[in-house]
């Protein structure tokens, strides 16, 4: 925990390598002092067909699932941290967006759970 999942156009991938991207939203997620480096998962997957708005324009969205108990200030900043980040990789791309959804402590469970 967390998890980011990096959905982006494959565009995306041709302009940067998948790991230069997944590397730097992992440690703009640890820089933040939210989560354990250890903690962090962070996966990526470009599609080749889409539209956003009507076109083909490239396109980045980051879905962030992380454990509730962070407050709305921390959830800002760690989507503006991210999407700055990847804004400064990607300045060409029109479209750059993150967000936030808490997993409840009560209702998850993971392998090491059982």
């Amino acid at each position: 925990m967390p998890h980011f999942i990096i959905d982006c156009s494959e565009g995306i991938t041709q302009l940067k390598k998948p790991m230069e991207i997944i590397q730097e939203v992992y440690n703009t997620a640890h820089e933040t002092g939210l989560f354990a480096k250890g903690d962090i998962k962070v996966r990526l997957n470009p599609f080749k067909n889409y539209i956003v708005g009507g076109e083909t324009s490239d396109f980045i969205h980051v879905f962030s699932y992380i454990m509730e108990g962070r407050n709305t200030v921390q959830k800002s900043n760690l989507s503006r941290q991210i999407v700055t980040k990847l804004n400064g990789m990607f300045p060409e791309v029109p479209v750059i967006s993150v967000n936030i959804k808490d997993f409840e402590k009560a209702s998850y469970c993971n392998k090491s759970m059982v």
